[in-house]
């Protein structure tokens, strides 16, 4: 049993671990504010906040108020949703599947959500009058591919009716290299306008935000990752072995689906938001679980508000290295995800052997 005094020392720690992230990711977007092409000082990014509620600080021009209200505000907050959502996502799916190496790139949901909402943005234009039947179709139809993509990933994974590690991996390779292939097929009926806004949105992209995309980013993202907050005991239960959490009460193929689902669901949407950026789900709960420790309880909220951190922190970098130009976020990411998933290989081998 659990002590007094170790439940009131991990509920300390949860409410410092997760008042410190929460602090840093709002110094970070605030800092971010005032970065860019478009020069806008810290005080007066600050004073144009303030403005809506009334309150003046310093002077600032209609110009600067649109560039950070209309452009820079709504891409902050687009990068805080699908960043958290990638980082709990991947939080989730490697405690379902007990294992650190699992990413939703690696196991097939981004390129599932990617091929779908491509086949999207080629045909359902010339088919699709209605703009707000378009603008919510390709999130449903994004999550619906990487549905399809993660279950296929997780049945090919299955050995002995339990998963197995490394058919999991390589269901995930071939799942992905199957989806590539789909996408340059659809994008070779598509025309060249269409293929160069591919071409980026594949390397990720917030350059996109606009406040017509916040509710469905906040009703799709926002809301299946408290779902997923509410599942941080049976994630304990299960990271125990499957066995072992059938006997503690809990319905373990029942939780594995809503698990995919609402995984699913969240990286689907926020891969047909920004495009395809990888590595978070990867590195963010790896960081949380060998800073913390391993109690759901803390890693999943933990997860989504560094992983958020992450994504701005790079967004932030790519709006600022190349200024006017804009590297592509998914860039950023990879070049930061890819060195750290290597090491992660190298580890997980020399702990086999």
């Amino acid at each position: 049993m659990i002590s007094l005094a170790q439940s009131i020392s991990k509920t300390n720690l949860k409410v410092t671990v997760l008042s410190g992230l929460g602090i840093f990711l709002l110094i970070i977007g605030i800092f971010s504010l005032s970065q860019g092409a478009f020069a806008i000082s810290l005080s007066q990014s600050i004073s144009v906040l303030l403005s809506e509620i009334g309150i003046q600080l310093s002077d600032f021009s209609s110009q600067q108020a649109n560039v950070l209200l209309q452009i820079r505000l709504p891409r902050i907050l687009l990068a805080t949703l699908v960043g958290g959502g990638l980082g709990i996502s991947g939080a989730a799916l490697q405690g379902l599947f007990r294992n650190p190496l699992v990413e939703p790139g690696l196991i097939g949901v981004s390129s599932g959500s990617a091929l779908f909402a491509v086949i999207f943005l080629v045909f359902a234009p010339t088919t699709l009058a209605l703009s707000w039947i378009q603008n919510l179709g390709m999130p449903l139809f994004a999550f619906l591919g990487g549905l399809i993509h993660v279950v296929a990933v997780y049945l090919l994974g299955q050995s002995s009716n339990k998963t197995n590690t490394n058919n999991l991996i390589l269901a995930g390779v071939a799942i992905n290299a199957l989806a590539g292939a789909l996408i340059g097929l659809t994008l070779f009926y598509s025309d060249d306008a269409a293929i160069r806004s591919f071409t980026f949105w594949s390397l990720g992209d917030l350059g996109g935000a606009t406040w017509e995309k916040m509710p469905t980013a906040t009703i799709l993202i926002a809301i299946p990752s408290l779902l997923l907050f509410s599942q941080s005991k049976n994630l304990n239960a299960i990271s125990l072995g499957e066995q072992e959490a059938f006997h503690m009460g809990i319905n373990v193929p029942a939780l594995k689906v809503k698990l995919l689902l609402i995984t699913a669901l969240i990286v689907g949407v926020a891969v047909s938001l920004t495009g395809m950026i990888g590595f978070v789900g990867l590195v963010v709960p790896h960081l949380i679980r060998i800073s913390f420790g391993a109690d759901h309880k803390l890693l999943l909220p933990a997860s989504f508000l560094l992983g958020a951190t992450l994504l701005n922190v790079a967004d932030l970098l790519a709006r600022t290295i190349a200024i006017p130009a804009e590297l592509p976020i998914g860039v950023i990411t990879a070049l930061l995800g890819a060195p750290f998933f290597i090491y992660l290989i190298s580890n997980f081998n020399s702990s086999k052997n």
